[in-house]
């Protein structure tokens, strides 16, 4: 699914009006997108006491709809409509619909009433995506009463969340909460990353109209099972060990076998038919599952990655000569490779067109970049886009909402995880996740390793559903994946 800017969203606005459906048509649409969602959450919605809070903007226009839709229809058991602005400053659809209200004899606030403050559910439609810099005067003061004045109810934002910017991380001023969000066309950047997406509530998506080919060539995207279900889809009944691919775990120095030993088992779990861990722990990491193949590092990495798919570098590997020498032997291997941990600093350059998939955690992005964490935090989708573009890697940014960057300059987004995944171990997990699905799908890399942060996230989230945030350790996401597997393989259209 496509994310757009704020700009991109304006953009397809324009081209969709001029390709004939008027921006009150849009706007009317949008009024009943919201209109079938609070009739499905909040039913019977005759029952609730509603307040409208409106702007001068098109954001106020989608909220006028609103409140012509409730007063002609449904008749609730109170409704204030409320118009944070002067009538005679609106503009365009937005005064249309404000003449619409006063034809269908709804009464309209220019302040918000007493007898308002026990609304059982509020409409925010005061700023919307176009709001350039922090909301000022009575805009303001409306977030205010939002965030404060309405103690019993559930409030609702138009599109996005008041005074909450669009594309930007941090609000430059103050921004209304929600417990719903409901939005056209796409996402916007804020709806999907944090902090801001931790203060929209339920995302609920609504189409107007606007034709999806006007934005397929945004350069956003959040991560959703409809992207790669078919990998996931039944195995062909003659499908073998080697119909799956072979993946190399290489890592596990000593006091950290169980790095290389749980990547091992994530590979088996996501799929590979094969997996083989080199290692300076030969005995410990056969230890933990005779379902694992070793082989001593000394071997050599070119030799190891004979007749392998895929190549996973990192996990409890530890530092020193033999770990310089190995990654010096990875930039000439032609299979796929992911780096991870002890092994994102010093790989060369790969030969061209070959696949390397580099999965930092942002501390380890820092040391990459030589920008500080909470430079790349602040700007996680620009520090994911920047290095994939300049090395030429899928990288996977770990954190709240992972960002997985391509050369091409596409960033994905995923939506799935909890903080239950912040535990020692569940990054050896997802490299090992990467390099079970690259083996099984070698030709199809941005759609695997999508499909593992996906996957692992959502087995995190399942896991803490069953044993709690805190008691989630990393090799529990073994028992759960099958469980987010089966979900995304039943559900392709769940976001």
């Amino acid at each position: 699914m496509k994310i757009l800017t704020a700009a991109e969203m304006r953009e397809v606005d324009r081209r969709t009006i001029e390709s004939g459906i008027p921006g009150l048509v849009l706007m009317e649409n949008a009024g009943h997108r919201v209109m079938e969602f609070l009739e499905r959450r909040f039913a019977p919605l005759a029952a609730q006491r509603i307040v409208v809070l409106c702007g001068k903007g098109n954001n106020g226009g989608d909220g006028m709809v609103i409140a012509r839709q409730l007063h002609t229809r449904l008749r609730p058991a109170a409704l204030h409509v409320v118009l944070l602005a002067a009538p005679e400053t609106l503009q365009g659809d937005a005064a249309a619909n404000y003449r619409m209200l006063a034809v269908c004899n709804c009464p309209v606030w220019r302040e918000i009433p007493d007898g308002a403050r026990c609304a059982t559910l509020l409409i925010d439609a005061l700023l919307g995506t176009g709001l350039s810099g922090p909301a000022r005067g009575a805009m303001l003061e409306g977030i205010r009463e939002i965030n404060d004045g309405f103690p019993l109810a559930k409030v609702v934002a138009i599109d996005i969340p008041s005074g909450m910017p669009s594309d930007t991380g941090e609000a430059a001023g103050e921004f209304a909460r929600a417990d719903a969000t409901v939005t056209f066309t796409s996402p916007k950047i804020a709806h999907a990353m944090p902090p801001n997406c931790d203060h929209i509530g339920e995302l609920v998506m609504g189409a107007v109209g606007s034709p999806p080919s006007l934005y397929e060539g945004a350069r956003h995207s959040l991560v959703e099972p409809a992207m790669f279900a078919d990998l996931l889809a039944p195995r062909p009944r003659g499908g073998h060990k080697g119909t799956f691919g072979h993946a190399l775990i290489v890592g596990g120095s000593r006091g950290k076998s169980g790095a290389a030993a749980m990547s091992g088992m994530a590979a088996l779990r996501a799929g590979a038919g094969l997996v083989t861990v080199a290692t300076s722990a030969l005995a410990e990491v056969s230890g933990h599952s005779p379902a694992l193949m070793t082989a001593p590092l000394d071997e050599g990495l070119t030799a190891l990655a004979k007749q392998k798919t895929v190549v996973a570098i990192g996990p409890g590997l530890g530092h020193g000569n033999e770990v310089a020498g190995i990654l010096a032997e990875a930039g000439g291997l032609d299979q796929p490779v992911v780096l991870d941990a002890d092994a994102l600093m010093g790989a060369p350059k790969a030969p061209a067109g070959a696949v390397r998939v580099m999965t930092p955690h942002p501390g380890e992005m820092s040391r990459l970049t030589g920008r500080t964490t909470a430079e790349v935090q602040a700007d996680r989708i620009g520090a994911a886009r920047s290095y994939a573009s300049e090395h030429r890697v899928i990288l996977v940014l770990k954190g709240q909402r992972t960002v997985i960057g391509f050369p091409d300059g596409q960033v994905w987004i995923n939506p799935t995880g909890t903080p239950a995944l912040g535990t020692g171990g569940t990054g050896d997990v997802l490299t090992g996740m990467i390099a079970g699905l690259l083996a099984q799908f070698p030709g199809r890399p941005g759609e695997a390793v999508a499909a593992a942060v996906y996957l692992h996230g959502l087995a995190g989230e399942i896991g803490a559903r069953a044993v709690g945030e805190k008691s989630l350790i990393a090799t529990d996401l073994f028992d759960y994946l099958p469980d987010a597997m089966e979900d995304c393989a039943a559900a392709p259209d769940h976001v």
